[in-house]
């Protein structure tokens, strides 16, 4: 699915105040736009799981975390969990949702401290069931990352 938002030559989920750093107001309108969507192709009740890379795996994480009872899972590959945004990022928001994360240990694009805090989360506090990977490269998905991602969609959907 393509983003909203022109800008640039692509698309965005959501306006910025940096990479991994949604503005609240633009985040929240994202969801709006995307749960609206998903009630007319997919009522509730209907196992959904959604997936992203990048900027596309920071507003799924919104999205997961605004309601995460709607969802059977979350794959966030080479992104962070969009924190102080206006999402709760508070302790076991995530128990028991199947959560997959992917990051690369040489990964120049989201800012260090977002990996981290992002990781630590997904380890920690949110209760998720957490499949983690790390690689040694950096912004960009391997062949080890599409195989891992393939097998854990495989497992959450049969």
């Amino acid at each position: 699915m393509r983003a909203p938002i022109a800008e640039g030559s692509g698309y965005a989920w959501f306006a910025n105040r940096g990479i991994g750093r949604p503005v609240p107001e633009s985040l929240a309108d994202g969801i709006a736009w995307l749960r609206a969507w998903l009630d007319r192709v997919a009522p509730a009740g209907r196992p959904i799981v959604l997936a992203g890379f990048s900027g596309g795996a920071t507003f799924a994480g919104g999205v997961v975390l605004d309601d995460p009872a709607r969802f059977a899972g979350l794959a966030t590959l080479y992104a962070t969990l969009p924190f102080d945004a206006g999402v709760p990022t508070t302790p076991g928001r995530l128990t028991g949702v199947p959560v997959l994360v992917a990051q690369g240990d040489a990964d120049a694009v989201i800012p260090v401290e977002l990996q981290a805090r992002t990781w630590q989360y997904l380890h920690g506090d949110s209760g998720a069931q957490l499949t983690a990977r790390r690689s040694p490269g950096g912004h960009g998905l391997t062949r080890d990352d599409v195989d891992t991602l393939a097998a854990w969609l495989t497992d959450r959907t049969g």
